[in-house]
């Protein structure tokens, strides 16, 4: 017997001791609440009250739809299960000579009748559960024409820094998931994607700071889940909406969503689509050596994107559920840039000369994705599921770069044409399983995942010489990169009365090639890395008493480096800026720690710090006289301690609100000497209001603030903000929102970062103040009953390319 089963019995032996190994003087109920199309409901309220209806113990339902409770004396009692949107189940209980197992219980839609118009429970902007925090999209009125990139901004504990970077609790490094699967994209490709997807598409974004030992490693900040929007209930149903949004210039995003709901059979597809243009500014002074360059750069972005989402889930039982789901993410930009860089020399302040460079580039990208999936789960606990994915990533990039350089006068001096042809060809192996079951007092998980990410870069670089384009075999070469991952874990979760414990370990063996191949075969590199990570993670949760919990949470992540990271390519961003990889990039590592407290289940205040060794930040480095570049490196360790309170409440059945604000304090330790060690305090807040008009009116006043902070542990950048105002009125099946989006123009940003011999001040923006309108318009079977989205933990599977 290996040690394995034996380590097993051993934990299943003591778990029978403990229930039977002593006489039973009191019992226990136990029961799985799901919805009526049987997907499992967490938590959801479970009350035992007395015969007077006092209430004798309280409990919630986890992730699968489970509830039990323990301790119970002789007598009568009566349960009580509620959950937002559904109707209140009441059942009569004795307990006199043994437990109690309730089995399935199917909670109801709650719907009801007022003038042929279909009523159901609102859900609240903001809803705290004990693992993470979701953001209800379709609460706020101000989501309007809002892209996902830009809803993160809207997002409780979420900013975005410069370059779009998503920063949770302070730390960079978030996995993002679409619909509970892991997305391989990064950087630049990520952005383009959340930038395709429509708030209309989106149901709720899930943050999970503290992931258990189920979720990936990858990730120092955690998880966000974009949960795309999915109608439920026996019928057809769908919407179909348009937005247009005007800023410096007009754009628009339309979206179309089917979803038909048979007894045996859930079928659901979306389109969208995003067109039109906007602007974007970004000016660099730097001071290097004896000169200056004051580059200032003006760009125009135009995009046409396409989002097709098919799916389907076959109920071939109450426990076998078969299920699939294909994307399709086509987008197709175009930008042109004209940058001016006056050269200065700093001992006479006159200009040498000035550096005009009017770039264009093209990308044409596709992203395929697939999931096939089943799931197994029966009234006794246990359950099994398994998930294949597959994706192909292919982009397809032209740059054309001409330096022109001219005298103070305008006269011309010198003139650098290049271009680059930068193709990327991902493809993207992925499969899970994992197994449950009921262990002693307690639940007991185990899975086990293997992934393969190949990716083939190609990189040309052209010499435009007399209108002719020349290949450069000095700097044009090729990259290809394999990952494979292969990972295993347990989790065990118990409840002592008010207690409850969930600890686990997942171990992570990381096998990497990165093969670095240039034409004149004079640089050519081979870079292996084969190494094994164990990631422990636990909680201890204490409900003091109905009103207030407390909550200790410990996990070990890690981020690995985004694979262009890796890549030695030089990425011109003018003629005297660039941007190259570095192949010998060794993953972070972040230790986190946090203890929090909720108060009535909704104002959460939680007090967190975390380790991450071996950081790696982007740092500006210099060549030669005129010239510098960005690259990756390891250069410090950081340690972040974050301060954070949350609350959604109602003021009146007219105003409701939601307040966030949080402090973070970011300690940079250099373990290099390329990078300055440095400290900064950071102080935000994101607030909105709701105001309920007469005659179906809504209105949302929205902010947010962040003082100033470091961005990438280089950057020093001031304070910025942003104020929202938007106005919804609804009739029949229409719906019309207006919305004004930073109306201050608070959003572009400012900082400076030092290196030796080299200083930088930059600022940046794009055309953040605009105003957009929106419709929709739903059809389909009026009787339909809509149901609340499944909010239960993420399965598991797709984020890094950059």
């Amino acid at each position: 017997m290996n040690s394995k089963r034996l380590y097993l019995l051993i934990l299943l032996f003591a778990g029978l001791q403990l229930l039977y190994g002593q006489n039973q003087t009191t019992f226990k109920l136990q029961g799985m609440i799901t919805s009526e199309t049987n997907e499992s409901l967490p938590y959801v309220n479970v009350l035992l009250l007395d015969a007077k209806e006092t209430l004798i113990k309280a409990t919630t339902t986890n992730e699968k739809g489970d509830f039990k409770i323990a301790d119970i004396n002789v007598g009568s009692y009566q349960i009580k299960i509620s959950f937002i949107g559904y109707t209140t189940i009441i059942k009569q209980l004795d307990f006199t000579t043994s437990d109690i197992n309730l089995g399935t219980i199917k909670l109801q839609p709650s719907v009801e009748a007022l003038n042929e118009v279909t009523v159901v429970g609102e859900k609240p902007v903001i809803q705290v559960a004990p693992d993470k925090t979701i953001f209800n999209v379709s609460s706020v009125i101000g989501s309007a024409g809002v892209n996902g990139l830009e809803l993160m901004r809207k997002a409780p504990g979420v900013r975005l820094e410069n370059e779009n970077n998503i920063v949770v609790e302070g730390k960079t490094g978030v996995l993002i998931y679409i619909d509970g699967r892991q997305s391989y994209l990064r950087g630049d490709d990520l952005t383009a994607y959340l930038q395709s997807l429509q708030a209309d598409t989106i149901e709720s974004i899930e943050i999970i700071t503290q992931p258990s030992s189920r979720f990936d490693a990858e990730g120092n900040a955690g998880i966000i889940n974009i949960v795309l929007k999915r109608e439920k209930g026996i019928g057809t149903r769908g919407s179909v909406s348009s937005t247009v949004t005007v800023g410096d210039f007009a754009r628009t995003n339309n979206s179309l969503s089917l979803t038909s709901r048979l007894k045996k059979w859930n079928l659901y597809g979306s389109y969208s689509n995003y067109f039109g243009r906007s602007t974007g500014f970004i000016n660099l002074f730097r001071t290097q050596g004896d000169k200056i360059f004051d580059a200032q750069t003006d760009s125009e972005y135009d995009s046409f994107s396409n989002n097709i989402r098919i799916g389907g889930d076959y109920y071939a039982s109450d426990k076998h559920t078969l299920g699939a789901v294909i994307s399709l993410n086509l987008n197709n930009a175009e930008s042109r840039s004209n940058s001016r860089t006056p050269i200065v020399d700093r001992s006479t302040n006159l200009i040498d000369s000035i550096l005009r460079a009017p770039n264009s580039s093209s990308n044409d990208t596709q992203n395929f994705t697939a999931n096939v999936n089943y799931r197994y789960k029966d009234t006794s606990g246990v359950s099994f599921s398994t998930d294949f994915d597959f994706g192909k990533y292919k982009r397809e990039r032209f740059n054309n770069q001409p330096n022109f350089y001219v005298t103070p006068e305008g006269d011309p001096l010198n003139e650098v044409i290049t271009e680059q042809d930068t193709p990327t060809d991902i493809s993207i192996y992925a499969g899970r399983i994992d197994y449950g079951q009921n262990l002693g007092k307690g639940t007991i998980e185990l899975g086990a995942k293997v992934s393969q990410v190949i990716t083939d870069n190609q990189f040309d670089f052209f010499d435009v010489i007399n209108r002719n384009s020349v290949l450069n075999v000095d700097r044009s070469n090729q990259f290809e990169y394999n990952e494979k991952i292969y990972a295993a874990y347990f989790k065990y979760n118990v409840a002592f009365k008010k207690l409850k414990l969930q600890f686990g370990l997942r171990s992570e063996t990381t096998d990497s090639e990165g093969d670095l191949t240039t034409i004149n075969n004079t640089a050519n590199e081979t870079i292996k890395l084969d190494y094994t990570d164990l990631f422990p993670s636990a909680g201890l949760t204490f409900q003091v008493n109905q009103k207030n919990s407390l909550a200790l949470t410990y996990s070990r992540r890690i981020q690995r480096p985004n694979y262009q990271s890796l890549n030695p390519f030089e990425f011109q961003l003018d003629e005297l800026s660039f941007r190259k990889g570095n192949p010998f990039l060794q993953p972070q590592y972040t230790d986190n720690i946090k203890i929090s407290h909720t108060y009535k289940y909704t104002l959460t205040t939680s007090l967190s710090y975390s380790y991450v060794s071996d950081f790696f930040a982007q740092v500006t480095e210099v060549e030669g006289e005129n010239r510098n570049f960005i690259i990756t490196r390891n250069v410090a360790d950081n340690e972040v301690y974050n301060m954070s309170i949350s609350y959604p409440f109602k003021i009146n059945s007219k105003w409701s609100a939601y307040a966030n604000v949080y402090g973070t304090y970011n300690v940079f330790t250099a373990t290099d000497p390329s990078f300055i060690s440095n400290s900064q305090a950071t102080f935000g807040f994101y607030a909105q209001n709701t105001f309920k008009l007469p005659k179906k009116f809504r209105i949302e006043i929205s902010g947010w603030y962040s003082s100033p902070s470091i961005w990438g542990g280089t950057y020093e950048t001031q304070s910025i903000g942003s104020l929202n105002i938007a106005l919804q009125k609804s009739w029949k099946n229409w719906n019309f929102k207006l919305t004004g989006n930073d109306v201050l123009y608070t959003i572009p940003w400012r900082g400076v970062t030092q290196f030796p011999n080299l200083q930088i001040v930059g600022t940046g923006g794009s055309d953040s103040r605009n105003i957009n309108f929106y419709v929709q318009y739903t059809f389909g079977n009026k009787e339909v009953k809509k149901i609340k989205e499944r909010k239960g933990g993420i399965e598991d599977q797709k984020n890094r390319i950059d």
